[in-house]
């Protein structure tokens, strides 16, 4: 399992999204992520977190981390987020999946003489494999739906652009996205628990399949 929040406000997003991301918490296990937009760079920070709690392990992070936009991510396998260059342009992408076809897709990628360059374990890291399939497209939209086509299974992503934050629910409707809003902010999130200390309301759910 795991779960996703991302955030784009008026004024500086980090706090909502340090807390907004810690409230998911109890989704997964191993690692937390977060990356932000500080309107020049892209700047992100991963930590294991299999044997202590994602607060006691960002908080030194923060004076690092500012930015308008940002995602964040507590996942039960690969480290998240990740920052890829592209001709779409940089983007950071947070993914919560479980790809049953993600061998044949690795392969195909082989095929076409494309790579990866997150092997930890000796496997397919799934959230670069998802980067890869949008990167196939001309459009953040297009390559994110060319990606959902192509899953077996389910992926629920949010992707930061140098322009905002796309969030993506599976095609099914298996794992839920939901929209907040507040006065000068926008997050979207796994959960609706994360909204209310935070100041959100929720503004609706994203539908399956929607981007």
């Amino acid at each position: 399992m795991g779960g996703l929040f991302g955030c784009v406000s008026k004024d500086d997003c980090l706090s909502d999204l340090f807390y907004g991301t810690d409230y998911h918490s109890h989704l997964g296990t191993k690692r937390g992520g977060l990356a932000v937009k500080n309107g020049v760079d892209f700047s992100r920070s991963i930590h294991n977190i299999e044997n202590d709690y994602f607060r006691s392990k960002f908080e030194p992070d923060l004076s690092k981390l500012h930015g308008k936009n940002g995602i964040g991510i507590i996942s039960d396998h690969d480290p998240q987020p990740l920052i890829i260059g592209s001709h779409l342009g940089t983007f950071a992408i947070v993914t919560v999946c479980k790809i049953h076809n993600i061998e044949e897709l690795a392969a195909r990628a082989l095929k076409n003489k494309l790579h990866f360059s997150e092997m930890s374990g000796g496997e397919t890291n799934p959230t670069e494999l998802v980067g890869m399939l949008i990167c196939a497209k001309g459009s953040f939209e297009e390559g994110i739906a060319n990606a959902q086509a192509a899953i077996k299974g389910s992926c629920s992503m949010l992707l930061l652009t140098e322009n905002g934050i796309y969030a993506a629910r599976d095609k099914l409707g298996r794992t839920p996205i939901v929209i907040g809003k507040k006065e000068g902010a926008f997050a979207a999130s796994s959960e609706s628990c994360a909204f209310p200390n935070l100041g959100y309301e929720i503004d609706n759910y994203l539908g399956p399949g929607e981007i």
